[in-house]
């Protein structure tokens, strides 16, 4: 699993607001709104959209993930 290499704080918001409207489904809507960016040719959103997707897995992790210090 790739994680995220760079989110803004507006990023981590809306990965929030994502899981407390779809629950579950969070990821899914996520990757919709990646692939509907990509159909119009937004590169930046899309890739933007694809960080916000593996911010809700990490987010949604009932482990740790990465190093613990």
């Amino acid at each position: 699993m790739y994680l995220p290499l760079y989110v803004r704080p507006n990023d981590v918001a809306e990965a929030q607001a994502l899981i407390a409207d779809y629950g579950l489904h969070a990821g899914l809507e996520a990757a919709e709104r990646a692939e509907a960016s990509r159909n119009i040719g937004n590169h930046i959103q899309f890739c933007r959209w694809r960080q916000i997707e593996r911010l809700i897995i990490m987010l949604s992790a009932q482990t740790t993930l990465g190093t613990v210090h």
